[in-house]
């Protein structure tokens, strides 16, 4: 699959992102053994390798700039989504990938195993019911279709100026309207090398217990 390997690299590259061997075989060997799990307990719907690159690793790593350097959660991370992605790009820190299917996260488990992956926590939990012992630096889910549920449930894990992650597809000001005016937000195109489907990242800072907030750039 060495055709594979430079078409991560060649995306990596245009994100903007450190590449090298090691993480080169760590994000090829997790789409392969998505795929091969995937035959057996459809994980994904996304069946082609070559999608498989652009919708899941690359479409993962687009957010990397904005992570920051804290620890981060995945809320409904599914099989790993961005989670495992970002963590092989960041092994210094830590992650935590969240999800209630047991079969995607046993999935996940096997992939921290066999890539070495020290740096990953998967836990199976419902978010609403998830009570970690240290809050996170950043929350972060492609999972969520509404972004109101998505801070409803996230903001109380997140730590005093702790940041929400969230990607999105289409986005609408309504949507953005039904968050309030208690929240700074900010709505980013993101740029994903071979997908040409629309992409946005909402990042949204949850307030200190006594801080004002405000909502800041419109929808690009």
């Amino acid at each position: 699959m060495s055709g594979e390997r430079e078409r991560i690299e060649a995306g990596v590259r245009a994100l903007g992102l450190p590449v090298g061997e090691e993480r080169l075989e760590r994000w090829q060997r997790l789409l392969e053994m998505l795929a091969r799990w995937n035959r057996a307990y459809n994980l994904t719907a996304i069946r082609d390798r070559a999608q498989m690159v652009t919708h899941h690793l690359l479409d993962s790593l687009a957010i990397a700039p904005w992570l920051g350097d804290g620890r981060v959660l995945d809320v409904g991370t599914g099989p790993g989504f961005p989670g495992l992605p970002l963590a092989i790009l960041r092994p210094e820190q830590p992650f935590v990938l969240l999800d209630s299917n047991g079969k995607k996260i046993r999935f996940v488990r096997q992939v921290v195993a066999e890539l070495g992956l020290t740096n990953v926590e998967p836990v199976q939990a419902r978010v609403e019911g998830y009570r970690p012992p240290q809050p996170f630096d950043a929350v972060v889910s492609r999972a969520f279709s509404a972004l109101a549920p998505f801070v409803e449930a996230a903001c109380p894990l997140a730590a005093p100026g702790g940041r929400l992650l969230a990607m999105k597809g289409r986005l609408s000001e309504e949507e953005l309207v039904e968050l309030g005016d208690d929240l700074r937000v900010e709505s980013l195109p993101l740029r994903v090398p071979g997908l040409a489907a629309e992409r946005h990242l909402v990042i949204i800072e949850c307030p200190s217990r006594s801080a004002g907030k405000r909502r800041d750039t419109p929808v690009a």
